[in-house]
Formats: structure tokens, sequence, C-alpha cells
């Protein structure tokens, strides 16, 4: 192997290791958010219960 076939196999590793980073943050995000808005939906549930 040459050091250029090194040096590119060792960016494809890099940016396969960057990409599934990404997809793991935005999965997360996207947790956050749908976690978020049930405990808006609850919340709001708890108020219109008080109230009656």
């Amino acid at each position: 192997m040459t050091s250029k076939t090194v040096t590119v196999i060792a960016a494809l590793f890099v940016t396969a290791a960057a990409l599934s980073s990404c997809g793991n943050t935005i999965r997360g995000v996207g947790q956050d958010t749908a976690n978020a808005v049930d405990a808006t939906q609850a919340a709001g549930s708890n108020v219109a219960n008080a109230a009656e």
C-alpha cells in the first residue's frame, strides 16, 4: 500500500465516524424534542384538570 492509499482509507474512516456521530446527535435532538412535547402536553392536562 502506498501512503496515498493509506491516507484515503483513513479519510474514509474519519468521514464515516463523523457522519455516524451526526446521526446520533440528530436522533438525540429528536428524542429531546419529543420528550419536551410530552411534558408540555402533560402540564397542560394538569392545568386543565386543576381548573375543573
